[in-house]
């Protein structure tokens, strides 16, 4: 049964970075759109970012130039590294994935179907 798992959530101060992983046991990233999204305490979960089967990447505004999302398949794991944390970065962090040949991809929730239980992320001093 297909399952994402996500690491490197933690607790970092206001411009400091971390980089989370999602990796999916026994199965592969390959032919996938893969995506991260976050929910903040009393919030609707958002997206973040998303990269497509062949490697096209998009982020959401209050993230572009600071996130950068990435797929190695030799680790068979997506990262997201996340620099220049600021308090409004806090949040649940999912993996979602959906196996499909699609080029491009939309953070959007309903463009996938298959999610981790996410990490937590907290940027505080």
């Amino acid at each position: 049964q297909l399952q994402l798992v996500e690491s490197g959530g933690a607790l970092v101060q206001p411009g400091g970075s971390l980089r989370l992983s999602c990796t999916a046991p026994g199965f592969t990233f390959d032919a996938s759109v893969v995506g991260w999204f976050r929910q903040a305490p009393g919030k609707e979960r958002e997206g973040v970012s998303c990269i497509g089967s062949h490697g096209d990447t998009r982020y959401v505004d209050s993230v572009q130039g600071r996130f950068t999302i990435s797929r190695d398949s030799a680790e068979n794991t997506v990262y997201l590294q996340m620099n220049r944390l600021k308090p409004e970065d806090t949040g649940v962090y999912y993996c979602a994935m959906r196996r499909a040949y699609q080029p491009t991809c939309v953070p959007v929730s309903g463009n996938f179907n298959t999610w981790g239980q996410g990490t937590q992320v907290t940027v505080s001093s």
